[in-house]
């Protein structure tokens, strides 16, 4: 059976990938990376989500040196996260370099596991203004994978597949539903609490996720969100 690696956050987007490639008929190889975020609860989530899944090998890596430098709101505690509403700009919730070292890790990973793809939830259109959510940059790492590891200059190069790249949150969330996937299991809010708080962008952009695929979200929120 052929291997694929996903980067599994313990998100609704991660967790859709991964329902994704387990109906695509891969071996599922999901990797989560403690990079000291703020909202740690989702650790617990992605090894919920993976044992729904039954996976074989779930890893977990551990890069404390984005919390060491700072610069995002996810990551150090004395920015606050943001509630005022979704923005085109890029927020203070973004992490310098995340999705450049969680790509470079799990390509890592796949080739010595010998894994054709990578799945990754990044989506260009109902995000964040995040810079590492676009084409461009996906286009960009594959380019690096075949021409800088083993398995690209042998003529095996891995894929990194975003099949939520260009979905409204609406779209990921039916097609979510209509695999099984287990939301219930997973967690989204930038603030990291046991209930979700329905005001940062994350929490804003799954209740409207939810909403357009006229369906009710199943992780509790508080009072006044998501009644």
């Amino acid at each position: 059976m052929a291997k694929a690696v996903v980067i599994l956050s313990g998100g609704l987007d991660s967790a859709t990938c991964m329902g994704i490639a387990h109906a695509a008929g891969y071996e599922l190889c999901p990797i989560t990376f403690d990079y000291g975020q703020r909202h740690r609860i989702e650790l617990e989530s992605a090894k919920k989500v993976a044992a729904f899944y039954g996976v074989k090998d779930h890893r977990i890596v551990s890069i404390d040196f984005l919390r060491q430098i700072g610069g995002s709101a996810l990551t150090d505690e004395s920015i606050d996260v943001p509630t005022e509403g979704v923005s085109r700009e890029i927020p203070v919730t973004y992490v310098p370099g995340r999705n450049l070292l969680f790509l470079a890790i799990a390509a890592s990973y796949a080739e010595v596991i010998g894994a054709e793809a990578i799945y990754i939830g990044v989506n260009a259109l109902d995000y964040s203004g995040y810079p590492d959510c676009r084409p461009e940059f996906i286009e960009g790492v594959e380019h690096v994978l075949r021409i800088g590891t083993k398995a690209g200059v042998e003529g095996r190069p891995i894929r990194i597949e975003t099949p939520l790249l260009h979905w409204t949150k609406g779209e990921i969330v039916r097609k979510g539903l209509e695999l099984g996937v287990p939301y219930e299991l997973t967690t989204s809010c930038y603030q990291g609490g046991e209930v979700a708080c329905g005001e940062c962008d994350s929490c804003r952009l799954r209740l409207k996720g939810f909403a357009e695929a006229g369906a009710k979200d199943p992780i509790p929120y508080r009072p006044g969100f998501n009644d």
